[in-house]
């Protein structure tokens, strides 16, 4: 605990922090549902409320209760019970239907020994032998072309899936019978499962055969796992020693690495971080992997993740001078051989939780081509050099608000010149000149200007104009013009009961307001109301 005072403390302060929120937010909610319940005259505050403030927003039971008897109401806390042992039958379900990382349906025996693995140092391993088999769910003796299995192996090279580290791919043959695997995992009683498919041949339990993984495959691995690890190192020189791995996926030439902080990483943290990793990359450090007593590793200073449990003995990566940790998985023996590095990205993934994702080797070199065939794309169609391409785009940026100024213009006076017609053509209501006109996809700006123009020149107007587009979103605006204001109209009260037709809402100043609507079927019916709506305020 002293040695992760820091970051224990930043943990719970955090948590207080979150659970404040969580209150805020919840009684929020609570008070929305207590209107509701106080509304009907209800005394019981529902279980299912209860459980929504609970399951969605965090909000503990017992305040839920103790609030609501303050209010003279009681939680229907048998429903709220039952609501959770459905949750929980809910959640069991999900976990059973993901499945279990052993194999649940079938029992090896201990008579079968844990498997050995031998792929620290050996990618091609002669000899090893079948000790189970299954097929279709069952233990089998044989494995026939074409069929999907699990093949048990005494030894194997193949790496199982587990510390974060995808399994290795490759074979098992003997003579001219294939196993293609396409995934590796380890049971609780140590036994090395070998997912697949029988290509060619029979295999059957005995036979003695040849395990090997698909290089290639396991070098990518090993450089995004080698990666992983200077990244771990590289984030605690820039952020702080309260930097824990909080989860990780290492795969061929990809990474993703969850990490204990309190807040965004900005953009220079990320470049300094990303520049240290691809330094120490260069630096061509040389890295060495030991067994060795726990406590001899912690005082080599190997990293320990928070609340692991270890054996006696553990595996050490020592990477130079730069980075030690406790690992399991395969490692490269030189981090020159990581490749090019780059973060793709970082977010968060849970309170107080970081993601970095990240790709190497292969995958980089290749997202560099991608990148660089976007920008060769974007120079044909910007017809420029590569090198030129920010000053063109810049140069097209001005050019394009320009032009949309001068067609802004345009439309604006064709409009004010549209608008005088609709100005010459106005009804007559008492005495009042009132006009209502759609006007299609016209932009908000160009209403305000022909509202603007109609109340500066008639003082007796009072006019509506709309506007729609693609989206079904309506604009309204409404204006009164001096003499039309004396005689009681108000441009806030009319727009909000026309926008209101048409399912929205609106409000403003006397002289000028605006407004939305939904349902752009009913622009019409919405400006027939102008009219009455006259009718029924004017003095």
């Amino acid at each position: 605990m002293r040695e992760k005072q820091d970051y224990i403390i930043r943990v719970v302060r955090t948590e207080e922090e979150n659970f404040a929120k969580t209150i805020d937010g919840g009684m929020k909610i609570f008070a929305e549902m207590l209107e509701e319940h106080k509304a009907t005259g209800e005394r019981i505050f529902s279980g299912a409320d209860a459980f929504k403030l609970y399951d969605t927003y965090g909000f503990p039971i017992d305040l839920t209760t103790e609030m609501a008897a303050d209010e003279g109401l009681k939680v229907d806390e048998d429903s709220f019970q039952k609501l959770m042992q459905e949750q929980k039958e809910r959640a069991r379900e999900a976990r059973r239907a993901l499945g279990d990382l052993g194999w649940a349906g079938v029992e090896f025996g201990k008579e079968i020994p844990a498997t050995r693995f031998v792929g620290y140092d050996t990618v091609v391993f002669n000899g090893a032998k079948i000790v189970a088999m299954v097929v279709e769910g069952e233990l089998a003796e044989e494995i026939m072309p074409g069929v999907e299995g699990i093949i048990v192996l005494d030894q194997t090279p193949f790496y199982a899936e587990m510390g974060g580290q995808v399994a290795d791919y490759g074979t098992i043959t003997c003579g001219d019978a294939a196993f293609e695997v396409t995934d590796v995992q380890k049971n609780n009683g140590g036994k090395y499962m070998h997912y697949g498919k029988m290509v060619s041949g029979i295999l059957k339990v005995g036979d003695s055969v040849c395990a090997a993984i698909d290089i290639n495959r396991r070098k990518a691995i090993m450089r995004a796992h080698t990666a992983t690890h200077l990244l771990q190192k590289a984030l605690r020189n820039h952020l702080g020693t309260h930097v824990e791995q909080a989860g990780s996926l290492v795969q061929p030439d990809e990474l993703r690495f969850d990490f204990t902080h309190f807040s965004a990483m900005t953009h220079e943290e990320l470049s300094a971080v990303e520049r240290e990793v691809n330094e120490m990359i260069m630096e061509g450090m040389d890295i060495h992997t030991d067994e060795m007593p726990i406590d001899e590793a912690k005082k080599l200073g190997a990293m320990a993740l928070f609340g692991e449990k270890y054996g006696d003995i553990v595996r050490v990566v020592k990477m130079g001078d730069y980075s030690v940790e406790l690992c399991g998985g395969t490692h490269l023996d030189n981090t020159a051989k990581v490749g090019p590095f780059k973060i793709m990205s970082e977010n968060s993934v849970a309170a107080g939780v970081r993601r970095i994702e990240a790709k190497v080797g292969s995958a980089m070199l290749d997202e560099f081509d991608r990148r660089a065939q976007i920008i060769y794309a974007i120079s044909d169609v910007f017809k420029t050099a590569p090198a030129e391409i920010i000053n063109r785009a810049k140069q097209i940026t001005e050019d394009m608000k320009l032009l949309r100024k001068e067609l802004e213009n345009i439309r604006a006076k064709q409009a004010l010149s549209e608008i005088d017609r609709y100005l010459m053509s106005a009804k007559d209501v008492s005495g009042l000149k009132v006009v209502t006109a759609h006007f299609g996809g016209a932009e908000v700006q160009t209403l305000r200007q022909m509202g603007d123009w109609l109340r500066d020149k008639e003082p007796k107007i009072v006019a509506v104009l709309a506007a729609s587009n693609e989206d079904g979103k309506i604009t309204f605006l409404a204006v009164c013009g001096k003499e039309a204001q004396e005689r009681g109209m108000r441009a806030g009260n009319l727009i909000r009961e026309v926008s209101k037709v048409a399912g929205g809402s609106g409000g403003g100043k006397p002289d000028s307001a605006m407004g939305g609507g939904k349902d752009i079927e009913k622009i019409d019916d919405a400006l027939a109301i102008v009219d009455d709506f006259v009718l029924n305020n004017i003095k």
